[in-house]
């Protein structure tokens, strides 16, 4: 009873992020340009798409956070080490995220426009970095897992 519960409500929120996602999406593209005798034209409704896509990754950041604790403190009742296990898990993500974000270049970047003149500062530069080198060493530990498990399922046979 609760399953279908979940596979209703999911397929109702995911089918009306889907259709507000595609209604924002009509309104950025076939909403014309604010000026256009500008240089680099700007889509009237880009603050809408904007703010609907800062609304959606809060909404998910939120709810992967909310779930994840949900889940480690029900599987801390039934299996006190997979939950450990589990939590090891967020802990070397972190850990990664730390060694990547230390071995980030804080050089200023030079020929930047006044407006990306913000940005261009040793924080932010190293914040880039380490999500760059986050996604590299996360596609590694991707090719890894599935080299590893073809060669296990190879094995087992």
């Amino acid at each position: 009873m609760a399953v279908t519960k979940i596979r209703k409500i999911s397929s109702w929120t995911l089918l009306a992020s889907a259709i507000i996602s595609i209604i924002v999406l009509a309104m950025f593209v076939s909403g014309g340009v604010i000026d256009l005798g500008a240089d680099m034209k700007e889509p009237v409704h880009t603050n809408l798409l904007l703010n609907w896509v800062y609304i959606l990754f809060g909404l998910t950041t939120i709810s992967t956070l909310v779930f994840a604790v949900w889940q480690f403190a029900g599987s801390f009742k039934d299996d006190a080490k997979a939950a450990l296990m589990s939590l090891g898990v967020i802990v070397v993500f972190a850990a990664i995220l730390l060694i990547a974000y230390a071995i980030g270049d804080p050089t200023p970047l030079p020929m930047i426009n006044a407006e990306s003149a913000d940005y261009n500062t040793a924080s932010w530069l190293k914040i880039t970095d380490m999500w760059i080198y986050s996604i590299y060493i996360l596609i590694g530990l991707i090719v890894l897992a599935v080299i590893a498990g073809s060669v296990k399922k190879i094995l087992n046979k």
